[in-house]
């Protein structure tokens, strides 16, 4: 008897920063520790959701799910996981000493 296994889909809401650099935009997560570039702010979200669709091909296809999300803070509770939570992110000022 052949058995097929259907694919598990999980959801979750990932912080993705999006900046700003010269003409190219950049998308980034730090739950994922995952970014991609593109030169359009709706063309860098559709890369960003494909790299993330990518990763997890990945981490499934080499068996190294629970490893890799273990490794970047994410926690599984009750069968299912969580990434870590974004409690803040702001501007902070720095006085950095330069030689000139």
């Amino acid at each position: 008897m052949n058995h097929i296994k259907k694919p598990v889909v999980i959801q979750v809401s990932l912080p993705v920063a999006i900046l700003k650099e010269g003409k190219y935009f950049i998308a980034y997560s730090p739950v994922l520790d995952l970014s991609t570039s593109a030169k359009s702010f709706e063309k860098v979200k559709k890369r960003f959701n494909e790299a993330v669709d990518i990763f997890f091909e990945e981490l499934i296809e080499k068996g190294t799910f629970n490893e890799v999300l273990t490794d970047l803070g994410w926690q599984k509770m009750q069968n299912k996981w969580a990434p870590p939570v974004m409690i803040s992110q702001e501007l902070e000022h720095f006085r950095i000493p330069v030689s000139v």
